[in-house]
């Protein structure tokens, strides 16, 4: 019995050394790595704090985080937008570019974009901070090139709710 009692004693002073670290790592094609070591030449390592849950930016390949932080995607629509804005967010959603919408409603937001933008055309769509005005697929694959989204990639984001 004093056996039994001595090992369950022992048992909880080692629990509390347990506590290992954990590392995110996101290898060069952008997967995912969570280990108790960084990766071996891995793109992007981080410690990763174990009572904090990971943030959805988190599972953003690297290549898409980058191009997200650098030119971030914003779609300008209206509520009875119809088809155009319907194949513009569907565009987004296929190539897998994380964007925001903002459902122009009030009349100062209406107001706004007019100013910023220099046109009314709907859908329009701003990358980092250069605008394009109505869908184009073939001229939004170009700049999203530019941009440096990749063409293909296994993410696919929700379709964001208007703002």
């Amino acid at each position: 019995m004093k056996n039994i009692h001595l090992i369950f004693a022992l048992a909880l002073l080692l629990a509390g050394n347990a506590h290992a670290e954990l590392y995110r790592s996101i290898d060069s094609s952008g997967k995912v790595y969570y280990s108790d070591r960084p990766l071996a030449g891995s793109e992007d390592t981080a410690q990763v704090k174990v009572d904090k849950a990971p943030v959805p930016e988190e599972n953003l390949p690297y290549e898409v985080r980058r191009a997200k932080e650098n030119f971030p995607v914003t779609v300008y629509s209206f509520p009875d937008c119809g088809s155009a804005c319907k194949m513009a967010r569907d565009f987004l959603v296929k190539r897998g570019v994380p964007f925001t919408e903002v459902n122009l409603v009030k009349q100062e937001d209406i107001e706004a974009f007019r100013k910023e933008s220099g046109d009314s055309q709907i859908p329009a769509i701003k990358i980092g901070k250069t605008w394009f005005k109505g869908f184009l697929e073939e001229q939004w694959n170009r700049e999203l090139d530019i941009a440096g989204y990749p063409r293909t990639t296994s993410y696919r984001p929700a379709t964001p709710p208007a703002q």
